[in-house]
């Protein structure tokens, strides 16, 4: 009896022993071998769980001797893996199912997402979609198959695609890179071309629409898009990827990862080259992108993690500026591939417009645990961004401007940069369309008998507006665990940005120099052929070289703006109701320093930092009926300050005087279904956007000009979203979104119109714009998607996407006259894509996967953007019910793309 006992006391004591224990692991994508942060892993018939972090990795405290783990990710087959005792259960492969990700679970500074939790209404595209679809699209573009996602290529150029949420773009869109806001501080504007390489790098994407689940005060009135790259701490191996498609397209990548050492050191690196000729006519581009990843974990309790990652590229555009682009009437004469700045020069393609930038972003990210409750996550990061865009400066003979047919060649509507470069040298040549009067015309030469091109009516040059910057950064957050079910955050956001803004002599176009009188300390400045600088790949290689000797012209100004925030969350979850509240403050002060407005000695070069106080507060609740059915519902106010251009008006040091926040109040709903093979959620919103701030230049009827100043500028966002995936077996699975938007503006603003001297010209200026539809994004899209896995590792995806209640770009400030027609109603259109991925592994851990992508299968003809808002009046001619004086951009025909990776 007595052996008995002691059998029993020794089962009993192992069991106590174990019921301290810890299960850890990882869980990884199963294709291509990069952590799944936010996975759920439970103990099956318990609801004790945990998710794992950016990683991939997690610790779980487990009180059973055995069981099973059901370890699920959102887009995923779930898998079941036994344990039977504590410790390590190494690398768990999940592979793509039919689910998606949702709910939010916070992980440092990062805020992603997690299934029936917190609630927002999210959507996510893992790293196996986006390596096999994008191709050669834009990363925004991968977006398009999720509800109130506008995403168009613009105006086809590499890398200047836009992305819309709920009808509003990248300015009031936050995007963040592993929890860092890069959104320019200044005007809120995001260029994809700056990041062309995020998808070579990206672990998961997700929309998190409106106001989102981030701690930080940003600007998510349409929502947050969150960008999680590539981890250290990833197992040895690496990968080589080439691909190729239509119009020259080619781009290759290679990638390593040491894996951790014993000692806890880790690294990561990539580094891919792109280029081509572009789809459009005259956008060829060349890009470069690279990342650097090293991780170190010197014990339990730390973990480090430094981050450089950046994509220098220069590409010409079709620009998407108000002069510089094409008619119908232009594309229908010419083409939808026509480009309006296109043309040649000396035998070599040439354009007034090119884009280049250099911006890396580095960030030392360090995790510390004080003990099992408690963490600190900080991450101290800077941006130094270098380069701009090109264009046409000056203005020919008879007020000659570049858009001017007089200087296009009629048969195929391109630019005669030989023309203007044998005038600007002072040739006797002869414009064309019939600009024959005075013919031929020559520059006249200078005192010295040199050709000088001037910005009053002497010639044309290229010029570039640079905007480059430097950004430094710090966010600190500390997350704490009350007890199983209530946890709390508190953190700060700290942000220093200078914006550097001047324009330089790009190329002089065959004159000995171009004269400026912009800069009032310097009234009788010439660039000559040695001031002008190429806007070429070399031109933006070093981020640190000096600007101070660059010879400058029109414009020079600093803009200068600082932030400091402070947030807390307190969140409760007892795995049937979560909920959870969160409030911030944050100051932004705004400084200008104008060097040509002002003389050096003028105290008022330099003005004064502006302060603005800022805040918002939002929570929300999430109820899991049971375990098919949950709903939500969420609210947020926002009170954000202006953009820069809204503070200092006029481009001089003017303080506006009515400078007023701007209030956001968001309210949303949800509802899903999980039955397994069939799942649905459902979203209703509205956002009220007020207060917005818009100018407008007015003249009298007594013929006084002056500027009004109107605050009251309000948009109202209303819709519906549904998603739904539906697996009908192992062979065939669906996917389905339908987003419906009611975006309008509310009421009719007014202000008093002031001249320069501050005098009152007109009293009331009102913008009629009640019931006007917001333009440049579809209010009503619809995507389906059918997916065929005939056999095993071959996957088929067939994609029908469409988009309707698209109306033109409008601006406020052209509705202030109340006999206005309202927004232009562009046709609606249907798109197909066909995709098709295979995966085989040849031994080992060596893998290939290739890829191949067919996108506007039919070479569907259609417009996805129109800068401006003109109806069919009078004899006006027409296409598909369209004025064709309107500046439109028409989508791309049909483009394809294979690539082929090799994964070791």
């Amino acid at each position: 009896m007595k052996r008995i006992y002691l059998a029993i006391a020794a089962i009993l004591t192992t069991a106590m022993a174990f019921s301290q224990g810890t299960i850890t692991g990882t869980v990884v994508d199963g294709e291509l071998g990069s952590p799944l942060p936010g996975a759920s892993v439970m103990v099956q018939g318990t609801q004790n769980g945990t998710s794992t972090d950016f990683d991939g990795n997690f610790t779980l405290e487990v009180s059973e001797a055995s069981g099973t783990l059901l370890v699920s990710y959102i887009g995923f087959v779930t898998k079941s893996v036994p344990f039977s005792s504590a410790g390590s259960i190494g690398t768990i492969s999940l592979f793509p199912d039919a689910e998606e990700l949702e709910g939010v679970v916070v992980t440092g500074i990062l805020d992603i997402a997690r299934d029936r939790e917190t609630p927002v209404a999210v959507s996510t595209i893992t790293a196996t979609e986006i390596q096999e679809k994008i191709g050669s699209q834009e990363l925004p573009e991968v977006l398009r198959s999720t509800p109130s996602i506008y995403a168009t290529k613009t105006g086809g150029g590499f890398g200047d695609g836009r992305i819309n949420v709920r009808g509003f773009d990248s300015q009031n869109t936050a995007i963040m890179i592993n929890g860092i806001p890069v959104n320019d501080m200044e005007n809120g504007r995001v260029f994809w071309s700056n990041w062309a390489g995020l998808s070579d790098v990206t672990t998961a994407m997700q929309v998190q629409r409106g106001l989102g689940s981030s701690k930080l005060a940003i600007s998510s009135v349409g929502g947050t898009i969150n960008i999680l790259t590539k981890s250290t701490d990833k197992e040895e191996g690496g990968s080589v990827r080439f691909g190729g498609g239509n119009d020259g397209y080619m781009k290759m990548t290679a990638s390593y990862n040491t894996g951790k050492s014993e000692n806890g050191f880790a690294a990561s690196i990539l580094l891919g080259r792109t280029s081509g000729d572009g789809y459009v006519q005259g956008t060829k581009f060349e890009g470069y992108n690279y990342f650097i990843g090293l991780g170190y974990e010197p014990n339990d309790r730390n973990s480090f993690q430094f981050v450089l990652t950046g994509a220098p590229q220069v590409h010409n555009q079709r620009t998407s500026s108000f002069f510089n682009v094409a008619t119908i009437e232009d594309h229908l004469e010419y083409g939808a591939l026509y480009n309006f700045n296109h043309g040649f020069l000396n035998g070599e393609e040439f354009g007034w417009r090119r884009n280049f930038y250099h911006k890396p972003i580095a960030s030392l990210n360090w995790d510390h645990k004080f003990n099992d409750k408690t963490t600190l996550s900080t991450s101290l990061y800077a941006s130094v961004g270098r380069g701009g865009g090109t264009g046409d400066i000056g203005v020919g003979p008879g007020f000659g401007f570049a858009s001017s047919s007089r200087y296009r060649i009629p048969e195929t509507g391109l630019v005669d940069y030989d023309l203007i470069s044998r005038f600007n040298s002072g040739e006797a040549v002869t414009f064309y369309n019939g600009d024959n009067e005075g013919n031929p015309r020559q520059l006249t030469p200078d005192s010295n008998g040199d050709y000088i091109v001037t910005s009053f009516g002497d010639g044309l040059v290229r010029r570039a507006s640079m905007n480059s910057h430097n950004w430094f950064g710090l966010i600190a957050n500390l997350h704490t665990d009350i007890n199983d079910e209530w946890s709390w955050d508190v953190g700060i956001d700290a942000r220093s940005y200078k914006g550097i803004h001047y324009r330089r002599v790009d190329n002089l176009l065959g004159a000995d120099g171009y004269f400026d009188d912009d800069d009032i300390n310097n009234p009788t400045h010439t660039v000559r052929q040695d001031g002008a600088i190429d806007s070429d790949f070399a031109s933006i290689i070093n981020i640190f070289k000096n600007i101070d000797d660059e010879e400058k012209i029109d414009y020079y100004n600093d803009g200068i703006v600082r932030w400091l925030g402070a947030f807390g969350q307190i969140e409760y979850s007892n795995g049937t109701i979560s909920t959870f509240l969160q409030g911030g403050v944050s100051q932004q002060g705004f400084k200008r320093i104008d060097y040509f407005n002002y003389l050096d000695s003028d105290p008022m070069q330099e003005t004064d930092f502006e302060n603005r106080l800022g805040g918002n507060i939002k929570g929300g609740i999430n109820y899991n009926i049971n375990e098919a059915h949950n709903v939500f519902v969420n609210a947020g106010y926002y009170s954000k300050q202006p953009l820069f251009d809204a503070v200092y008006l006029n481009f001089r040091n003017d303080l506006n005087p009515d400078l007023t926040n701007e209030k956001i109040l968001g309210l949303e709903a949800g509802y899903g279904i999980n039955l397994g093979d069939f799942r649905t959620k459902f979203n209703i919103y509205r956002t009220s956007w007020k207060d917005r701030f818009q100018d407008l230049s007015v003249e009298t009827p007594d013929g006084d000009e002056g500027t009004a100043n109107i605050n009251g500028v309000e948009q109202i966002h209303t819709g519906i979203e549904i998603e739904t995936n539906y697996r009908a077996s192992d062979v065939i699975q669906f996917r389905g979104m339908l987003s419906l938007g009611n975006w309008e503006y509310a009421g009719n603003p007014t202000g008093a119109a002031l001249d320069d001297d501050r005098n009152v010209i007109d009293p009331e200026v009102t913008l009629y714009l009640d019931n006007v539809k917001v333009g440049d994004a579809a209010q009503f899209t619809t995507n389906l998607e059918m997916i065929v896995r005939p056999i095993e590792n071959l996957k088929l995806s067939g994609n029908l996407y469409s988009a309707s209640r698209l109306f033109a770009q409008i601006n406020a400030d052209d509705f202030d006259n109340p006999d206005h027609q309202g927004s232009l109603r562009l046709p609606s259109y249907t798109l197909f894509d066909f995709g098709a991925y295979y995966n085989f592994n040849i031994g080992g851990d060596n893998s290939i996967s290739i890829a191949a992508n067919v996108n506007n299968v039919f070479d569907t003809e259609y417009i996805a953007e129109s800068l401006t808002n003109t109806f069919v009046d009078g004899n006006a001619s027409t296409f598909r019910g369209l004025n064709t004086s309107n500046k439109v951009f028409f989508g791309f025909g049909r483009t394809w793309n294979v690539s082929m990776r090799y994964n070791f």
